[in-house]
């Protein structure tokens, strides 16, 4: 039976994420920041590097989505079975919370790299008969419920996520927080480290602040003010009273409210944005901290397709562990780059028609869109000017795939995606446009690798980093793209492909969409054939090889832990 033993003396490096992309049947993760995650997971053990995942259960998954004939979407819990896959630890920590204890077990999760090393993947669960009826669905619903049971949540993953490592022997030096959720990790090491009485000086706080921040890496990832998590002090007090001095906390966390980012900016040593021009925003958000920059990856074996992993093994034996040789990839046969991508195609233009019942045309360009449907990642951009879109669309064909959840308390984005309904209906027999439901890991895997081009549409300053684009290019995918985010530092205009950055509003920046798609994308996709062939193995050769957890993990490791 799979147990924890074998990792204990050896690691030294905890990882907390509120989600974690493990593999699609395990429904852990809503989005970027878990897809991240678990491509954290896969290159620490590519790399064998000592860490170990924290994150939570949550059984009924993020949601199912469900799109009725009018384009509206629901939820659904996406449950799933833990006991499959992950086995049941036996033992258990309690947290307190409302003056009553909140019993926490573990659930192992084990990822074996291709060569054979680990890294533990713990899911706490609340589901116990030791807890009563409301605690036992706090480790239910990934970002489900009101601010009560957020804050909750954010106690089981960072307080009992530390007591549970604690309670079986880590001995840590490293806690790596990506995002806030994990921040109140931060006060129980505060407590570990309270100063005596007979040691302080005057008006000093009495923690050694120092020590815990030599203990503490915080990854923030989001430029977007409502995506820091902030809750009221009063409830605080009522979750934890008395957990640390109030005083104490809000000079840590904020006057007016307990700002999640901001206690993990106060106890972090070690800071970082997800790009570059993230990290900037980030200090301009939150002046007087360093931040640095390690621009986000992905895994490559992960997001390759099987017939371009085929070709690179071939070629490039030991790419999977260094994906920089990828650096190569001019040397590539135009015509085998091909076939891999008609292979890559050929099975999202099937899956396309299993799902939906419309029929690609597996010649003609398609264009894919697939991300979290919020406002700021503008879905609708690309419908801005439909006259202009069927316009040049009758001179070289053109067909859309889209995909994305919207949060179920985000009506904007749940509009968003009930237009795009609404277009695809009025673009027929004009524009091929259909949506995919229910947005997860394996569809995201076949639109990365099948579109011919990747589209980005955020609003600057507002996309932190960004990676499936980047997924697209391991698989010679071209990306479209705004000039935000990770795409600042991989576009070469027409050669790793296009960015779309005139103006600083909604028209300029479709008008600029259009006039990219009419007059550089389609005609060299339909007239140039061989240029086009050049431009994926350049997206190969200069994102490929940069842009994957590799090189990111190698950074946190030499930069982040080893400080």
């Amino acid at each position: 039976m799979p147990s924890l033993d074998p990792f204990i003396s050896r690691t030294h490096i905890a990882y907390f994420s509120m989600e974690i992309a493990v593999r699609p049947e395990m429904h852990t993760y809503a989005g970027g920041l878990g897809i991240l995650a678990g491509d954290t997971a896969r290159s620490c053990a590519d790399l064998e590097i000592p860490v170990v995942f924290v994150t939570l259960l949550s059984r009924a998954g993020y949601f199912r989505q469900i799109i009725d004939a009018e384009g509206r979407q629901t939820e659904e819990p996406d449950w799933w079975e833990p006991e499959r896959w992950c086995t049941p630890l036996n033992a258990m920590v309690a947290v307190e919370i409302e003056r009553k204890p909140v019993w926490i077990r573990p659930w192992l999760y084990i990822h074996t790299c291709p060569h054979g090393h680990q890294v533990p993947i713990l899911l706490l669960d609340t589901d116990l008969d030791q807890n009563d009826r409301d605690d036992r669905a706090l480790t239910h619903h990934l970002y489900g419920g009101d601010d009560s049971y957020r804050l909750k949540q954010e106690i089981i993953l960072g307080i009992g996520g530390i007591r549970v490592l604690r309670a079986f022997g880590f001995d840590l030096h490293t806690y790596h927080l990506n995002e806030g959720h994990a921040a109140l990790l931060t006060l129980d090491l505060l407590n570990r480290w309270r100063i005596p009485a007979e040691d302080l000086i005057a008006e000093e706080p009495p923690y050694d602040v120092a020590e815990v921040r030599a203990r503490c890496v915080f990854t923030t990832h989001t430029p977007v003010d409502a995506g820091h998590d902030r809750f009221s002090y009063e409830l605080f007090e009522r979750l934890l009273p008395g957990f640390v001095e109030l005083d104490v906390l809000k000079s840590l966390a904020g006057a007016d409210r307990l700002n999640m980012t901001r206690l993990a900016l106060n106890l972090a040593g070690f800071v970082n944005g997800v790009a570059r021009s993230h990290a900037e925003t980030t200090g301009h958000m939150f002046p007087g901290y360093r931040i640095h920059a390690i621009t986000n990856g992905v895994h490559a074996e992960t997001w390759t397709h099987a017939a371009f992993a085929q070709l690179y093994t071939r070629y490039f034996p030991q790419w999977r562990h260094e994906p920089e040789l990828l650096v190569r990839a001019l040397q590539l046969s135009d015509d085998e780059v091909w076939r891999c991508h008609v292979s890559a195609k050929g099975d999202l233009v099937r899956h396309v028609k299993e799902a939906t019942g419309v029929a690609l045309d597996p010649h003609a360009l398609i264009l894919g869109f697939a991300r979290r449907m919020t406002g700021y990642k503008r879905p609708l951009l690309l419908f801005e000017d439909l006259d202009r879109l069927i316009g040049l669309t009758e001179r070289r064909p053109l067909q859309v795939v889209l995909a994305g959840k919207a949060h179920p308390q985000d009506g904007d984005g749940k509009d968003a995606i009930r237009q795009l309904h609404v277009i695809a209906r009025r673009l027929q027999g004009k524009v091929t446009c259909v949506f995919l439901p229910n947005y997860d890991m394996q569809v995201a895997k076949m639109l990365v690798a099948g579109s011919d081009v990747w589209l980005n549409t955020p609003l600057p300053p507002l996309e932190a980093s960004g990676t499936s684009g980047m997924k697209a290019a391991f698989n010679g995918v071209l990306n479209l793209s705004v000039l935000d985010g990770w795409w600042i530092e991989a576009c070469i205009e027409g050669v790793t492909g296009w960015s779309i950055g005139h103006g600083d509003d909604d028209r300029r920046h479709a008008a600029d969409l259009y006039d990219r798609l009419d007059n550089a994308v389609l005609p060299l996709y339909y007239e140039e054939p061989a240029r086009w062939r050049t431009m994926m193995k350049q997206a190969i050769g200069n994102i490929a090889y940069y842009f994957n957890s590799q090189r990111m993990m190698r950074r946190y490791a030499t930069e982040a832990y080893l400080r």
